[in-house]
């Protein structure tokens, strides 16, 4: 019944936003414009809050799981603390993680929801999907259902280099391809007389 739920609210989300531009928010949490103040009151104290320092700016982890976490997720992790052109703001969110449980987000369910990624890859094993509006999704070890997706601002992919051959990944860097069941894109076609011409 969750799922039913949760399929729901990912249809009507992504329905609501005609050309949807951007897939880095979640739960009402956009990394870059909501603060932890916001994220506290949306849902309420975290199972656990960690300071922690980076690159000598203090920043914070709010840690929702358990009970506390958002329906159909096992943990949601909410990182607090974003340099921005103003200067670091240490109560604005610069990412959110979400680990969902077993079998919540096929790899359909995430193209339908966000599209086509900008780029696939293979992380440690794992295939896993980029979106330059700020969206990297990490499969399970049988390449069908999202292990963990992180939420962040737009991060350009890489350019291609030649006629679409990606470039050869440097060390430590996922190698461009596409992840288990991602459908191949549809081939252009002649124009017909039965099919409507755009």
């Amino acid at each position: 019944m969750r799922f039913v739920r949760l399929a729901v609210l990912l249809f009507l989300a992504t329905a609501a936003v005609p050309g949807w531009t951007r897939a880095s928010d979640w739960g009402g949490i956009i990394p870059g414009t909501t603060t932890i103040e916001e994220v506290k009151q949306r849902y309420g104290p975290p199972s656990s809050e960690k300071k922690d320092k980076v690159e000598n700016y203090d920043t914070t982890n709010l840690v929702y799981e358990g009970a506390k976490a958002p329906a159909g997720i096992g943990r949601m992790t909410v990182e607090v603390g974003l340099l921005t052109k103003d200067g670091y703001r240490p109560g604005l969110v610069r990412a959110v993680r979400i680990e969902p449980r077993p079998y919540i987000f096929p790899v359909q369910t995430i193209i339908d929801g966000w599209g086509m990624p900008s780029a696939a890859g293979d992380t440690g094993g794992r295939g896993t999907m980029f979106y330059e509006e700020g969206l990297i999704v990490t499969f399970d070890q049988t390449g069908l259902w999202a292990e963990q997706m992180s939420f962040t601002l737009p991060q350009p992919v890489p350019a291609r280099s030649g006629a679409g051959t990606p470039p050869a990944p440097a060390a430590g860097q996922p190698k461009l391809v596409a992840p288990p069941g991602t459908p191949p894109p549809a081939a252009a076609q002649p124009p017909s007389p039965t099919r409507p011409t755009p």
